[in-house]
């Protein structure tokens, strides 16, 4: 049985050191694994589930900071936008505009990274470069008040070929470089890199990621409805 305070710390060690932030991600788990790991000092929790990051959020301690990692449904925004912290993969004005009318309607801002698609496969999700300069050009994105565009997300491609995944790793991070510079050099809040995850988290550290996101190494094999 894997030992969740354990790996917990030695991932917490290797990914801090490099100013990094770590996002367990808890999707499938029992609330019982995940009050072990806040136990141990974890904070930053990811779901794929809306429905299931609000129960969680109802049951778990109210200083966890949630994550939204899974693409989101404009319909299931109302889930978690009392509880999330932050939304990871965001690629529409359509879905900002449904986040910020629920942040309204919670009295809060809620804060969000815009995910760019730098995968060769065509399944994952995301904005290309063109369309995320054209969405932040966008005059009625300024209208939204109640979200904050915290940085940009990508998933790398699902292979064993780390020089591509470098790349791509590279390329995102030479996006963000210049996204800040463009549209957020006068704002701290856009800070976030999230890339990487457990099979590619080191490669994403070495090229600039802020945030990685760690699942079944932590706590064990994923558990499927």
């Amino acid at each position: 049985m894997i030992n969740v305070a354990q790996k917990l710390k030695e991932y917490k060690a290797e990914i801090e050191a490099q100013s990094a932030t770590l996002v367990a991600i808890s999707k499938t788990k029992p609330s019982a694994l995940i009050q072990e790991a806040y136990d141990a000092g974890q904070r930053h929790f990811g779901e794929n589930k809306a429905q299931e990051l609000k129960a969680k959020a109802e049951e778990l301690p109210p200083d966890i900071q949630w994550h939204m990692v899974g693409h989101l449904q404009r319909n299931k925004i109302k889930y978690i936008a009392q509880y999330v912290y932050l939304i990871h993969s965001v690629d529409s004005l359509k879905l900002l505009e449904a986040i910020n009318k629920e942040a309204i309607k919670n009295n809060r801002t809620i804060n969000v990274l815009l995910q760019v698609h730098i995968a060769r496969e065509e399944t994952k999700f995301g904005l290309s470069k063109e369309e995320l300069v054209v969405l932040l050009k966008d005059a009625e994105l300024a209208k939204l008040q109640n979200i904050s565009i915290a940085g940009l997300m990508g998933m790398a491609t699902n292979t064993a070929d780390t020089s591509l995944v470098s790349k791509e790793f590279a390329s995102l991070k030479a996006t963000f470089d210049r996204i800040k510079e463009d549209f957020f050099a006068n704002n701290g809040s856009f800070c976030f890199l999230s890339m990487g995850m457990s099979g590619d988290y080191q490669l994403a550290l070495a090229h600039g990621s802020t945030m990685v996101r760690i699942g079944s190494a932590i706590f064990g094999a994923r558990n499927y409805e």
